[in-house]
Order: structure tokens, then C-alpha cells, then sequence
């Protein structure tokens, strides 16, 4: 007992910096970000030595400074208290924008520049034009690509999942995760309904959602969530709530997924059994929860799992893969989150890992536990996917004593 509660105690001290770090960070970023979001590239593409006509220049900078003064507010007013669908599209777009422009212009700045030189092409003025035509060209590819990645209906991942635990009359028990749909803004009704028609080519036994439904109230995204009403599964349709409920009356969003013939997991279980074997499938409501104010919220793994026979394998639904530590005391077989969109946009996903255990895919936590993280199903803000990819996933369990195939 002391060696387990010493281990306890070493995992909790590593994690404290860790997130003392993340939380200094996020205190300062609304100030630093935009600052460095437009100002990085309207000195790499302005006036690091490319000695533009007069009237490029000025010209220019005065679009980085309206990016600076228009990001920020477009963004307050769209996500603010007045809600205005239209200036979060331009404020979220700006922004995706201007990450992919700072990032390139930072890589290419540096490490194209360098490389021209080395290799002694031109001199300084026309290294720095070939760097500034560099850093456009390859961020209208970006944007123009990632714009479509995150229009899309999502490919599905297919995964065979092992679970020690499982009986073998649940062996092939057909699991699919969508997670992270984050309907807005930008209306995606039409894409909503293509997401759901392609679920329902899967024949799941059971279908879950992990959070992030919508950004928005319950009756302000109605029409955007209405299709999920469509979504068939053998045995269950669960749902969990995310972080993003709980900035838009978490509770109506919960009462629509009932609704919408969902079973909220909010701190519960249900037993899925099949060929005389059981599956427990819990959910916890996010880790945000209990900070929301909202009476009876919270995520309570033992609540979850009260009643339930401590043999029995256990599938949890929780949106954030953080939740996995306390997964892993509970004794859960697999955990199922989202909440990461793989980094939505890359290199974003330095700065999610300074948050989360996991970005993607699936991985162990101690000796009995996995955890699958999906990167999403739809976007949150920025319309761009870039090197993340959305998913639609399924997970077949698989069982050790399941019958050798012929």
C-alpha cells in the first residue's frame, strides 16, 4: 500500500509543474498571441530586407495592423455575450489564418532563408522575396486544403481493440465513436445529416458520443444537431458532455440528446450483454463539470460505476483523455475521448500535449487500461484542418477467448 500511494504521489508531483506551466501560459496568451500572430509575418514577409516599393509596404502593414485590431474584437463579439454568428466566422477564420501564416512564416523564414544562402543564391533582398513568395504560396495550399479537410464528412478508422476482460460472447461487438462534432457558426446541417447516413453504414451495436456537441445553446443549434436523431445502433446510443456544453446550459443540451433518443451517461452505467457475457458501459459528465456551477454536475467515476460487478470489464465514455489517470484507479478496461482534435492545426498540438496525456489513437495507461483518443469529428472555431484529420471511428472489441477463425 505504501509503495502504491508513494507512486501516487511522485505521478502527482511530476504533473504539478506540468500544469503550473500550462496554466501561466494560458494566463498571459489572449495578451501575447495576437501580438505574435501578425506581427511575426508582417516582418517576414515586409520588411526583413526585401526592400518593397514605397507603396507595398505601408500597404501591407496596414492589413497586418487591421488582422491585429479585427481578430480580437470579431472574436469577442462572436463569442462573447452578443453571440453574433457572423463575426465569430470572421474573427475564427482570421485566426486559423493568421496561426498557419505565423508558423510558416517562421519555418520558412528561418530555414529557407538559411538554406539560400548556404547554397549562395541571389543576395539579401532577393533571398528575402523568395522566402515571402515561399511563405504565400505554401499558406494559400494550406488553407485551401485544410479548408476542405474540415468541410468534409471524415473517413472512418477502422481499429481491432483487445480487452483482456471481455467475454467471448462479445467478441466483435461493434463500437463506433463520434466526438467533437462542434456545431456553430458556419451552418453544417447538410454535413451533419452525411455524417449520420455514413454512421449508419457501420451496424453498430452501439454508438457514442463523447462531447463538444455544439458551440452554442441547445435550441440555438437545434437544427444542426436534428440529424443525429437518425443515427441506428444494434443496442445503445450514449452520450457524454464535453467541456463546450458547458459553456452553452449544458443541461438543455442533455435533455435534447435524450431527445433526440440518446442515453446521457452522466455519472451512470448501463451492461451491454450478449452471448452470456456482459460489457459495463459508464460515462462520466467532462472534468469541467463541477467548476460550471450547475447543481448535480460533476465527473464521478464512482457514481458511474456503483452497482456494478468489479469483474465485469468496463468501457467508459469521458470527453478529455486526463480523465485516464483516475480511469486507471477505477479499474477501466477502455476509455473512449475526444476533446484533442489531434491539433486541429498543426503544430497546435505541442501546445494540447502541455494539457493532455494523449493526442490520438490508441494508447496504454498502466497495466490493464487503454485509452483511444479520436481527433474529432467535426472543428472547433477555425474552419482548417491541417495535418489533423477528422475521424469517424470503429472499434471492434475483440475478446482472447474468441474461437480461432477456420
Amino acid at each position: 500500500m505504501t509503495d502504491t500511494s508513494e507512486a501516487r504521489s511522485a505521478d502527482d508531483a511530476a504533473r504539478a509543474p506540468r500544469q503550473s506551466r500550462l496554466r501561466r501560459l494560458m494566463r498571459y496568451l489572449p495578451l501575447i498571441a495576437p501580438v505574435l500572430l501578425w506581427t511575426v509575418p508582417c516582418w517576414v514577409l515586409l520588411h526583413a530586407g526585401q526592400h518593397w516599393p514605397l507603396p507595398v509596404t505601408p500597404a501591407g502593414t496596414a492589413l497586418f495592423v487591421l488582422g491585429l485590431i479585427g481578430m480580437p474584437l470579431a472574436m469577442k463579439r462572436g463569442h462573447g455575450k452578443r453571440q453574433q454568428d457572423w463575426a465569430a466566422i470572421v474573427g475564427d477564420t482570421l485566426l486559423g489564418g493568421s496561426w498557419v501564416l505565423f508558423t510558416w512564416s517562421v519555418l520558412l523564414g528561418v530555414l529557407l532563408r538559411l538554406a539560400l544562402a548556404v547554397a549562395g543564391v541571389g543576395d539579401g533582398q532577393e533571398r528575402a522575396r523568395i522566402v515571402t513568395w515561399a511563405v504565400l504560396g505554401t499558406v494559400a495550399v494550406l488553407l485551401t486544403w485544410g479548408y476542405a479537410e474540415a468541410r468534409r464528412v471524415p473517413r472512418v478508422r477502422r481499429l481491432d481493440v483487445q480487452l483482456p476482460r471481455l467475454g467471448a460472447g462479445l467478441d466483435g461487438t461493434r463500437v463506433v465513436l463520434i466526438t467533437d462534432t462542434h456545431y456553430g457558426p458556419l451552418d453544417r446541417a447538410r454535413w451533419s445529416a452525411r455524417v449520420c447516413e455514413t454512421v449508419n453504414t457501420l451496424e453498430a451495436d452501439l454508438v457514442c458520443h463523447t462531447g463538444d456537441i455544439a458551440d452554442g445553446t441547445a435550441e440555438r443549434r437545434r437544427a444542426q444537431a436534428a440529424p443525429l436523431a437518425t443515427v441506428r445502433a444494434a443496442w445503445a446510443k450514449v452520450y457524454v458532455t464535453g467541456n463546450h456544453e458547458y459553456y452553452s446550459e449544458a443541461q438543455g443540451w442533455v435533455d435534447l440528446m435524450d431527445e433526440l433518443g440518446w442515453e446521457p451517461l452522466r455519472n451512470r452505467h448501463l451492461l451491454l450483454e450478449r452471448g452470456g457475457d456482459i460489457l459495463v458501459v459508464a460515462g462520466v459528465d467532462d472534468v469541467t463539470a463541477e467548476s460550471s456551477g450547475l447543481a448535480g454536475h460533476r465527473a464521478h467515476l464512482a457514481g458511474a460505476l456503483a452497482g456494478a460487478d468489479p469483474e465485469l470489464p468496463v468501457l467508459l465514455l469521458a470527453h478529455q483523455p486526463k480523465f485516464i489517470d483516475r480511469a486507471a484507479e477505477g479499474g477501466v478496461d477502455l476509455q473512449l475521448s475526444g476533446h484533442t482534435h489531434g491539433g486541429q492545426i498543426w503544430p497546435f498540438h505541442h501546445l494540447v500535449h502541455l494539457d493532455q496525456p494523449a493526442l490520438a489513437g490508441l494508447s496504454r495507461h498502466g497495466t490493464r487500461t487503454l485509452l483511444y483518443t479520436s481527433r474529432g469529428t467535426g472543428f472547433w472555431g477555425p474552419p482548417f484542418r491541417v495535418f489533423a484529420p477528422s475521424e469517424i471511428t470503429l472499434l471492434v472489441l475483440r475478446s482472447p477467448q474468441r474461437a480461432p477463425s477456420p
